[in-house]
């Protein structure tokens, strides 16, 4: 039986471009003789559709679309992610469905039983599980299908006490299909692999696993589907980032018409979430998780052009490489607005930047807006000494004449602000947070410079002297981010142990850190989330990333 593999990049409620894409890509199946063309969890509409999938109007839109596209299932049979309307039994009004379509009909529907409901995820929201498991029967192959939920280990939570593999395997299946949105973070690539191998050896049935790729905003897929053969062999692996239509063939016996890729010995037999004092990266697989989710979220909005505060820090420095190669050169604008306490050589170095990226550039000095503020505000700040106010104020007026050439010439704002500053409010509201979409913002200090170091890998694009010197919001006279931050490569390691591994602060000083320095530092993290709950949507590389998968109190007592 050949098996297609439809990777594919769909848009949220774009139900005529989503439904162009899945019909193009079955016309292609069958030019390749194709049995079944699989495709990724709620294809049709776009995941994740969150408040989208309670207007009646969306769900019939759904419903459209798989009447369209079951009109190109006739000699082919095609398994399509939408949710299904509940008709059946009292509960949520729908279920996340697959869809079996054969022969211009719909042979089967199948449920997803186990509703993920942490981190990004919200499914038990909107949908009912299921409450029957069934295979579907197809060219003399039992199919198991299922919705994303049997490649993770479903715990103790009470709504995973079924598991629908254990229910499938009752009926004898030769095959486990699986339609999948699996968001990437940097820890999940060999998770993924493990999970699915775990599975394959305990049902002792070839795999074929369908991964969704492209951005939603915030939540990037990577695609990365697999196929597995009986033995937990990887056979298949579509490529991470990119859109693939690609067939393999199952045979009789349970093996793959494909060379193995790695044998079940090689394949991780276990997660390997980090558990040390720090993650280990896969940086080429952050940069194109960040180009792709800088790509997707202006294709996907309907804009073509960025702006943003070029300072010639290294933050400013790795968001204008990623934002050229995401959107090209000529459509990123990069604004220098140098202060009265700015050095020239970080003037000098952005300007290098620019000429290195051929990205137009312009320069703004702030000075007489700056002065100008001041002596509005003499007769309230009378003869006080210099404070946050003043240093506030600079970046506050740079976020204004962004935002002014933002709105008079049609550019979005990236934000530049990485997660160390974030965690511990080292930003300015309406300042230097200001943006439409943050792009280092789950990507710590340290990790912003490995992405400097790789985006100049073959010939140097950050200026050198951006990398090497120490980092400064040069906002007073001789500042440096350490008269106010530890260190960043101590602070990264105790944010890391605090925000993604959620350890607490005794836990964190038995690693070995000063609880001085621990107390301190989660008493700005956990002080500060006023200020992120008004931060645009940051681009999810993390396992726990600030915004929608971080949901704690912003008068919360714990720790401040």
């Amino acid at each position: 039986m050949k098996i297609v593999l439809a990777q594919q990049n769909y848009h949220v409620g774009n139900f005529e471009s989503n439904t162009k894409k899945i019909i193009a890509a079955i016309e292609e199946a069958k030019k390749q003789q194709a049995d079944i063309i699989v495709f990724s969890e709620l294809s049709v509409c776009g995941y994740p559709s969150r408040d989208f999938l309670e207007f009646n109007d969306f769900i019939n839109k759904c419903y459209a679309a798989i009447d369209e596209i079951k009109q190109h299932a006739d000699s082919i049979a095609v398994l399509v992610g939408s949710p299904a309307r509940n008709t059946i039994r009292e509960g949520k009004d729908l279920f996340n469905a697959a869809f079996f379509l054969y022969e211009k009909e719909i042979k089967a529907e199948v449920h997803k039983t186990c509703l993920p409901t942490y981190d990004v995820f919200d499914e038990y929201r909107y949908f009912e599980p299921a409450y029957e498991w069934n295979i579907i029967r197809f060219k003399g192959k039992r199919l198991a299908v299922t919705i994303c939920e049997d490649i993770w280990n479903l715990g103790d939570n009470p709504l995973y006490r079924i598991c629908p593999m254990d229910k499938l395997m009752e009926q004898q299946p030769d095959v486990m299909i699986n339609l999948s949105a699996s968001p990437f973070d940097y820890t999940h690539d060999e998770d993924r692999k493990a999970v699915i191998k775990s599975n394959v050896l305990k049902y002792k049935i070839p795999m074929f696993y369908c991964n969704a790729v492209g951005s939603q905003t915030e939540v990037v897929f990577d695609g990365a589907s697999l196929v597995f053969d009986k033995d937990a062999n990887l056979c298949k692996s579509l490529p991470m980032f990119v859109e693939a239509v690609e067939a393999v063939t199952l045979n009789d016996d349970g093996t793959i018409d494909a060379p193995i890729i790695e044998p079940a010995s090689r394949v991780p037999d276990k997660e390997l979430t980090p558990s040390g004092l720090e993650p280990e990266l896969n940086i080429a697989q952050i940069h194109a998780a960040l180009v792709m989710g800088i790509k997707d979220y202006f294709s996907k909005m309907g804009f073509t052009k960025a702006i943003l505060g070029s300072s010639g820090g290294i933050d400013s420095a790795v968001t204008l490489a990623l934002a050229v190669e995401a959107l090209g050169k000529e459509n990123v604008r990069a604004v220098l607005m140098p202060s009265p306490y700015s050095t020239e050589h970080s003037v000098d170095d952005a300007v290098a930047l620019s000429k290195n990226l051929e990205n137009p550039y312009d320069i703004i000095r702030i000075n007489n807006v700056y002065e100008s503020f001041l002596a509005t505000l003499k007769p309230i700040f009378k003869d006080l000494p210099f404070s946050l106010a003043e240093e506030n104020i600079q970046s506050r007026t740079r976020g204004n004449l962004l935002m002014a050439i933002s709105n008079k010439f049609g550019y979005i704002l990236l934000n530049t602000s990485n997660k160390s500053e974030l965690a511990t409010g080292y930003g300015t509201l309406y300042g230097d947070m200001a943006g439409g979409l943050g792009v280092l913002g789950d990507c710590y200090k340290m990790q912003v410079y490995e992405l400097a170091k790789y985006i100049n890998r073959n010939k140097e694009i950050i200026p050198g002297n951006i990398i090497s010197k120490a980092p400064s919001a040069e906002l007073r006279p001789n500042q440096k981010d350490s008269d106010s931050l530890p260190d960043y490569s101590i602070l990264d390691k105790i944010l890391y142990q605090y925000i993604e591994r959620r350890q607490g602060p005794n836990e964190i000083k038995a690693q070995g850190f000063d609880a001085a320095l621990v107390d301190r530092t989660l008493k700005m993290v956990n002080t500060n989330e006023y200020k992120r709950n008004q931060f645009c949507p940051i681009i999810r590389v993390s396992p726990k990333a600030f915004g929608v998968g971080r949901r704690v109190p912003i008068v919360g007592k714990y720790l401040s």
